[in-house]
C-alpha cells in the first residue's frame, strides 16, 4: 500500500482537502450522488439547501417539494423520500446532547444554517459505534456511513466505491466479488492510518483517469509493473 501510495503521489500529489465538519450535508450529498454525475449532484443539493434553512425544514417538508428541489440530480422520487425518511430517523434516534454538547451544536447550526438536527455528536464515537449507528438509517450502507465519517468528521474509515472496488481488485488488495462489507473491512486493515482520504481520492482518480472499467490503459499506468492484472485486458 506504501509503494501503491507513493506512485500515486506523484501522478496526483497529495490532497488538500480536509474534513468539514457537516455531516449531515456530506450524508445528503452522498444520497443525491447514486446514479449521477457530480454536477448534477451539486446543482440538487444548492437548490435544496437555498430552498429550505435547515436540515429540520427538510425534515418537515412534503416528499413532493423535496423532489421537484432536487429534480436536476435525477431519480428524485426515490431520493427525496429516503433523504426524508433519512431525516426523520435522525430526529428521533439521535441521542440528547449534554449541557455543553448542545452549546456546541447549536454554535456549529449558527454557522451551517443547519439548525439543531445535528450527527456532529458522532465524533465522539467509536469508528465501529459511528459506522453501525450510521447503516443504522434508512438505506445506508458502509460506503455512505465511510464518506461521512472521513469527509464530514475526519475518523479512520474509506469509501469503497466502483472505482476504488476495480482498481483494489486488480492491484489484488481486494478479493474479486468480495461482499461491500469485506471489501470496507480489508481496505481499512490496509491503509496506514492518517493516508484514508489522500488513498481514497488517489485510488479514486485513478480508476477514473486509467484504470477504466472497460479498457484499462495499462500501457500508460504507473502501477503496471506492481499489478497482477497488468496487460490481461
Amino acid at each position: 500500500m506504501r509503494a501503491i501510495r507513493d506512485r500515486l503521489r506523484l501522478l496526483y500529489g497529495i490532497p488538500s482537502a480536509r474534513a468539514h465538519g457537516q455531516p449531515i450535508a456530506e450524508l445528503v450529498l452522498t444520497v443525491l450522488s447514486q446514479s449521477t454525475n457530480d454536477r448534477n449532484r451539486d446543482v440538487a443539493y444548492l437548490a435544496l439547501r437555498e430552498r429550505f434553512d435547515t436540515w429540520e425544514a427538510v425534515c418537515d417538508a412534503p416528499v413532493d417539494e423535496l423532489e421537484e428541489a432536487i429534480r436536476p440530480g435525477g431519480i428524485s422520487k426515490v431520493k427525496s423520500a429516503r433523504i426524508k425518511s433519512i431525516l426523520q430517523a435522525i430526529s428521533e434516534t439521535a441521542p440528547a446532547p449534554t449541557t455543553r454538547a448542545a452549546e456546541r451544536r447549536a454554535d456549529d447550526g449558527k454557522q451551517t444554517g443547519d439548525g439543531q438536527l445535528s450527527l456532529a455528536w458522532l465524533a465522539e464515537l467509536t469508528v465501529p459505534a459511528a459506522q453501525a449507528y450510521l447503516c443504522s438509517l434508512p438505506g445506508v450502507g458502509r460506503k455512505t456511513a465511510a464518506c461521512v465519517l472521513l469527509f464530514a468528521l475526519g475518523m479512520r474509515d474509506v469509501p469503497v466505491d466502483t472505482h476504488v472496488s476495480r482498481v483494489g481488485m486488480r492491484l489484488g488488495l481486494l478479493r474479486a466479488g468480495a461482499p461491500f462489507e469485506e471489501l470496507h473491512d480489508t481496505m481499512l486493515a490496509i491503509t496506514p492510518p492518517g493516508e484514508e482520504l489522500e488513498l481514497h481520492l488517489n485510488l479514486l482518480r485513478h480508476g477514473r483517469r486509467t484504470c477504466h472499467a472497460r479498457r484499462p490503459e495499462c500501457g500508460a499506468c504507473a502501477l503496471a509493473r506492481m499489478c497482477p492484472s497488468a496487460g490481461s485486458f
